[in-house]
């Protein structure tokens, strides 16, 4: 084809910058007409303004008693249980020296990044835990023992604050004389008491939660830990002395603010403070999962009594 041209004759194409023909010719709206759109248009708008933004949406729905009525699915969505401090992607939480950089462990390189870590702005207020000395060197090496030690490994119970968000849905069960939550997570439970029961009989990995309201807000306070549950997966610990303070206020309908304070002497410096938002699941058949894991370790932790050791 003569000049380039690819079957559409050898005329080349122009385009102009004048007003297309009809806007030359369509007359403008009659002023009449523009005129009584006006008032309907201000009409519309003040009447937009007249209603609270998102009032339908923002309406937190209340127990018969006027309380905050927390029942239903929850989840965290943050990558705090990684690392609940600041955090950059990694190649994998357990690693080993490389020829030039560290590389993952033997363990997990298979994983590819199917074990990698993604970043996280963190949850921990101010940004930094205010570990003593000797417990912040103990979180080091908890964090290059990782395998061996994350009690989230062997699917033992997360404890309180970890379960809140993990990556793991969990129910919330509210009446006026009961308040209960049950875990995605290894089926754990929690029992918050409404009425001060006294000092746990016993350690565990949940503790013992007493709840009261103040205002809208709903404080639980933890005790009765053991020394065995982490913060996360990067090593963050805590001694059986840690106390943990959690504050539930719903800011709509679907999201809670959670906090939870620590107080641990023998850990920490001093008091801090995690900070999230937890997100109701709304889908119309939503339910709680289960992730029963004990089963699911059972080689971990037992393989090695078979008669016959399966090979490596």
């Amino acid at each position: 084809m003569e000049n380039g041209a690819s079957g559409l004759g050898s005329t080349p194409l122009s385009y102009s910058l004048e007003p297309h023909p009809r806007s030359r010719t369509e007359a403008p709206m009659p002023r009449r007409r523009l005129a009584a759109l006006v008032p309907t248009a201000v009409s519309l708008a003040l009447a937009l303004a007249a209603q609270p933004l998102g009032a339908q949406r923002t309406s937190i729905p209340r127990t018969a008693a006027g309380k905050p009525d927390m029942s239903g699915i929850w989840r965290a969505m943050t990558n705090a249980n990684y690392d609940i401090e600041p955090h950059n992607a990694k190649a994998a939480l357990a690693m080993r020296p490389g020829p030039v950089v560290p590389v993952p462990a033997k363990e997990v390189v298979a994983l590819g990044a199917v074990g990698a870590v993604p970043s996280g702005t963190g949850i921990v207020v101010g940004g930094e835990i205010p570990y003593l000395p000797e417990a912040l060197a103990k979180k080091k090496e908890n964090a290059e023992n990782w395998l061996a030690r994350d009690p989230e490994v062997k699917c033992y119970l997360p404890g309180v604050p970890r379960a809140t968000y993990m990556p793991f849905s969990f129910q919330i069960f509210q009446s006026e004389r009961k308040f209960f939550i049950a875990y995605e997570y290894a089926g754990a439970t929690r029992e918050v008491y409404l009425k001060d029961p006294g000092p746990p009989q016993v350690d565990s990995w949940m503790g013992q939660s007493v709840g009261r309201w103040e205002g809208n807000t709903f404080v639980v306070e933890v005790t009765g830990f053991n020394d065995g549950s982490w913060f996360d997966r990067a090593g963050n610990h805590h001694t059986e002395d840690l106390k943990v303070v959690e504050r539930y206020t719903m800011t709509g309908p679907d999201h809670i603010r959670y906090e939870a304070t620590m107080t641990d002497p023998r850990t920490f410096s001093r008091p801090w403070t995690i900070r999230l938002m937890l997100y109701r699941n709304v889908e119309p058949d939503a339910r709680l999962g289960q992730f029963k894991c004990v089963e699911f370790v059972e080689e971990l932790l037992y393989g090695h009594l078979r008669k016959t050791p399966l090979k490596p």
